[in-house]
């Protein structure tokens, strides 16, 4: 898509992704190249599987919510490979559910990957062995854009929900959990946002999140462009700021919550929640249903991802460490329930967290 397409105007509000028709029904993903924000705002198309991976692997797209949804597209790019290469219906089944594996696998840690697009393939289960690859293909846009839908709604309840929660004064907030992340307005950033479309009195301040610094290129950037204040602070500062009283609530996105209310989320979460409690601030996490794992009742059991040494050696290409030296870079940590306050969802909010109130509040029980 040509640059100036991608433009987005002051005001205007920023989206992670989008389905771009084609006639036939035959469209692509196009995304928002998050790894240029926010020195550049482009979008990518991706118009095959491969595109697809490696602009989830790459964090072109990234945030649990908009990685499910951008995985569920994917399944309708896998019919429209099929269709083009004029499969037979027995073939472009084969080839949609392979193309799945290798969709659900592209990332780990985050539960909703995996779940949009198990939910996504369940809708071409009552198509018939002779369905052909452009019928596939409708059926999974159909579902696609449901969940794409559904996640709007959630982020706009999860907003509200979370604002009741959020006095005013500092508020702290840890990688990127707005628009760029979702397929609406966010999960934790919603919060912030509609306490401040409500006249709230907040002052925002974002961890830069390294090694990627997904707060200070995207959560800062999403921020000044909906024209709320936004102040970024390195990570070892949390603490020293938290000291100083001016913070009054912390609130975190996730990307996998166990049955018994840990939480996997971005790398420096952990240290956050213990800095809050050790200074009596109150941390809270927002996510959708769709990021609860009820199989996994202990966050020790969460595949936590590990990815590229250049990350935390060489940060945005640029050289931080001597030559010969190793890094360690976990994508995400766990934060255990009893750090957290309350669990902030589409459904209402959890707390005191704990293992019935998380089956009660997700009608598990």
């Amino acid at each position: 898509m040509p640059e100036s397409m991608a433009r987005i105007a002051a005001g205007n509000e920023p989206c992670a992704l989008r389905w771009i028709d084609a006639p036939g029904g035959h469209g692509h993903l196009g995304v928002l190249d998050q790894t240029l924000l926010p020195g550049r705002v482009a979008w990518r198309d991706c118009r095959d599987v491969p595109a697809v991976i490696e602009a989830i692997r790459s964090l072109r797209v990234r945030g649990a919510p908009a990685i499910g949804i951008a995985g569920a597209y994917g399944l309708v790019v896998a019919a429209g490979e099929a269709w083009r290469d004029g499969l037979s219906a027995a073939s472009a089944r084969a080839h949609v559910l392979a193309r799945g594996e290798e969709l659900a696998s592209a990332r780990p840690t985050a539960v909703n990957l995996r779940w949009a697009v198990e939910r996504a393939l369940a809708a071409i289960s009552p198509l018939p062995d002779e369905a052909p690859a452009d019928v596939i293909a409708a059926a999974l846009l159909d579902e696609a854009r449901r969940i794409h839908d559904e996640d709007r709604r959630l982020c706009e309840a999860i907003g509200r929900h979370g604002a009741d929660l959020l006095p005013e004064g500092g508020i702290l907030t840890h990688c990127n959990t707005g628009a760029l992340a979702t397929g609406g307005d966010g999960t934790a950033l919603a919060a912030i946002t509609t306490a401040w479309r409500d006249g709230r009195r907040i002052e925002v301040f974002a961890d830069e999140t390294r090694p990627l610094f997904q707060g200070s290129r995207l959560t800062a950037w999403e921020l000044t462009q909906r024209g709320i204040p936004v102040t970024v602070l390195v990570d070892s500062a949390a603490g020293h700021l938290l000291a100083s009283g001016r913070v009054a609530a912390c609130i975190v996105g996730a990307d996998r919550i166990t049955a018994a209310g840990d939480v996997a989320n971005k790398i420096g979460t952990y240290a956050l929640a213990v800095l809050a409690r050790a200074h009596g601030v109150p941390f809270y996490v927002a996510a959708p249903s769709s990021t609860f794992d009820l199989r996994i009742d202990s966050g020790a059991d969460i595949p936590i991802e590990e990815r590229t040494a250049a990350e935390v050696l060489a940060p945005l290409g640029v050289p931080a460490a001597p030559e010969g030296a190793r890094a360690f870079n976990p994508a995400f940590d766990v934060t255990p329930a009893h750090l957290v306050t309350a669990l902030v969802t589409e459904r209402g909010v959890i707390r005191p967290v704990s293992r019935e109130g998380i089956a009660q509040c997700l009608g598990r029980i």
